[in-house]
């Protein structure tokens, strides 16, 4: 049986409660190094908090890390949510993890990709009152996103997810009966904003990119200084960031379905190109400008192919 682990760290004065995580998928280890190089520092003393709190999970699925794969059971970051009957790896995780991030104000999960360009940072919806992601932290979001240290933020994942949900129900698309529920789009900044606090995935690049522990490092220590945990000096906001937005998503219907080209995230596509062509020779076009988001080739029946972006002026 595999133990959680979390280390906390706590200045005599009040302030913000942190939560970083590391290898939610466990096979996205920069984050886990750079949590590791920042406890080490703290440890000696390198490193100390002027206020607040700080708690660091360095592996936040054992199992999955362990084997060196994405998942121990399955994704730990679709359906987060605690159960009061626990059937998976990934549940009892959950149980764990959820009650963790209501005990905290702010998240920073780390993670990395298997394609893309550069690293990047997912935001919440702007402020609303709708029913799929309630929320009054963007500002303090955005705030922070600008000041990680990378160059391209994207948001609009739970509103797109919901619709490729209500698209299935429509079509009854073959598909995993848990990949039809709303709530499945749900992973720890998802649960985190639902229980009162806020916070944002970053992207710190390539999994086996030696530089995305830098990115990750960085970023935790530049999210240290903004929130007043550290009396370093504040990090300058990145001038002139990407802002895209997530828009649609695209199911993979059937095994002979493929890509044209062997896509990489955030590649460009134009209005009317053919990105993909299903199995009964259907051409699969853009709908506008933009970009291709996490394309997967290997992608599950009746489940998220790839995703489209467009531009966006949200910073």
């Amino acid at each position: 049986m595999v133990n959680f682990k979390s280390v906390e760290y706590a200045s005599r004065k009040d302030g913000v409660r942190l939560l970083v995580l590391g290898a939610v998928h466990g096979n996205e280890v920069c984050g886990t190094a750079a949590i590791h190089k920042l406890m080490g520092e703290l440890d000696r003393g390198d490193v100390a908090l002027s206020a607040g709190c700080l708690t660091l999970v360095p592996i936040t699925n054992a199992l999955a890390h362990a084997r060196g794969t994405r998942s121990g059971d399955r994704n730990l970051n679709r359906g987060l949510r605690p159960t009061t009957a626990p059937a998976d790896n990934e549940d009892h995780i959950a149980n764990w993890l959820c009650p963790l991030l209501a005990r905290h104000d702010v998240l920073l999960d780390l993670h990395s990709f298997r394609g893309g360009d550069k690293p990047f940072v997912f935001i919440g919806p702007p402020n609303n009152d709708g029913a799929i992601e309630p929320f009054r932290f963007a500002a303090e979001e955005e705030d922070l996103a600008a000041h990680l240290g990378v160059r391209r933020v994207v948001d609009g994942w739970l509103s797109t997810y919901a619709g490729g949900v209500a698209r299935r129900r429509g079509q009854a698309a073959v598909s995993a009966p848990d990949i039809n529920d709303a709530f499945y789009g749900i992973g720890t900044t998802e649960y985190m904003r639902s229980v009162g606090g806020w916070g944002m995935t970053l992207e710190c690049g390539f999994h086996e990119d030696a530089s995305a522990e830098h990115v990750a490092y960085r970023a935790i220590r530049n999210a240290l200084a903004h929130l007043g945990l550290t009396d370093e000096d504040q990090p300058q906001p990145v001038a002139g960031m990407e802002c895209l937005q997530l828009c649609e998503v695209i199911d993979r219907q059937d095994a002979g379905d493929r890509f044209v080209q062997p896509w990489t995230s955030f590649e460009p596509v134009m209005q009317g190109q053919v990105i993909a062509e299903r199995a009964n020779g259907e051409k699969v076009v853009s709908p506008f400008d933009g970009c291709i988001v996490f394309p997967n080739p290997d992608a599950a029946l009746g489940s998220e192919w790839f995703y489209l972006a467009r531009s966006s002026r949200r910073l």
